[in-house]
């Protein structure tokens, strides 16, 4: 770990996961140190999962020549261990996540803080943006966005503001972080969603504010999509199991579906009028897949990407539900997760 002496108590703690991203590491650090309209500095520590590409170079270049970055090792390479890390070493008054895959607006952690003080929120944030260089980006970009693929939460909405369930990273007073247990080292994907879950339970409020702008960049392949998705889905059992609740229907819905539709195919061996309730359950579920395609298209205006909009809504849907199942799968027989689902999905 690096730990300049040069720089002052920081304003501001901002908490970083990283592995492997020497593509990604500059722009991201030009964002996050970039930031305006500060009482006081901030600085950003980077977790880094002992990466095996230039990222670690390019990281100790830059903190070389800016004291703000700090550098700590993340052996076990999971973002939950590596964010309690970093957040262990911090010094701000308020933590701020983010991550290298996205880029921030100059007044990003200004009104983080402004939220926090006018909404009285345990936790703050804004919608998910996105920004898309190829061709799949823009696809999966404009189906993340619309409420087909992921249910309608309210962080999909760029214009909402109020409070919600759950928001894109996370911005927290550092004492009140602790005292909500920090982040869940045992979950490798959904440790903000878990998070965010044991706020409300608590009573306390989530708040999402326009004005808290990043940008994200999606899945640049279906294979990459399929494969994030897929975790998603796996690890939301395990939060479902720790709090034997579910947050939200829309977490089990296309698993609930997946499994409906494979059970109702095995009843038609027995019995075909089944088979015709299946083929009419695909045409409509078609049906409705094109109509949001049309609409993400129309609302996104890209209207280059709606020919395969179709698949990527399946892909979201059967990724997830599948992964669902087998998160299902594994807690009932009590097996261990793989590396299907405990590697980074990048």
């Amino acid at each position: 770990m690096n730990r300049p002496a040069s720089i002052s108590t920081p304003v501001v703690s901002v908490i970083v996961p990283c592995y492997n991203e020497e593509q990604h590491i500059k722009a991201f650090l030009d964002s996050a140190l970039a930031q305006e309209g500060l009482s006081g500095p901030v600085e950003v520590i980077v977790s880094d999962g002992m990466s095996t590409d230039a990222t670690r170079q390019i990281l100790r270049q830059i903190a070389e020549q800016d004291s703000r970055l700090v550098i700590v090792d993340n052996p076990q390479r999971t973002v939950s261990f590596g964010l309690n890390l970093a957040l262990k070493l911090a010094r701000g008054a308020v933590i701020a996540r983010m991550d290298v895959h996205s880029e921030y607006a100059p007044d990003y952690l200004h009104e983080c803080i402004a939220a926090l003080e006018r909404t009285g929120a345990d936790n703050v944030g804004g919608p998910a943006l996105t920004k898309s260089i190829d061709y799949w980006q823009r696809a999966n970009a404009t189906a993340y966005h619309s409420r087909f693929s992921v249910g309608g939460a309210k962080f999909h909405d760029p214009n909402y503001e109020g409070f919600v369930d759950t928001v894109t990273y996370g911005c927290w007073y550092k004492s009140r972080l602790f005292e909500i247990g920090m982040f869940d080292e045992a979950l490798v994907r959904n440790q903000d969603d878990e998070l965010n879950l044991r706020i409300v339970r608590q009573g306390g409020k989530i708040w999402q504010s326009p004005k808290i702008r990043s940008w994200y960049s999606p899945r640049a392949s279906l294979v990459s999509l399929f494969r994030q998705y897929f975790q998603y889905g796996y690890w939301k059992v395990r939060v479902i199991q720790k709090h034997r609740a579910i947050a939200s229907l829309r977490h089990v819905v296309p698993a609930g579906t997946l499994v409906f539709v494979l059970a109702l195919s095995a009843v038609g061996i027995w019995w075909r009028p089944a088979w015709h309730v299946v083929a009419g359950g695909v045409v409509m579920y078609l049906g409705l897949s094109v109509i949001a395609s049309v609409r993400a298209a129309l609302r996104g205006g890209s209207w280059s990407v709606l020919p395969v909009l179709p698949l990527v809504f399946a892909t979201y849907h059967l990724a997830y539900a599948t992964g669902f199942l087998r998160g299902m799968v594994d807690g009932i027989c009590g097996a261990r997760p793989t590396a299907s689902v405990t590697e980074l999905s990048r």
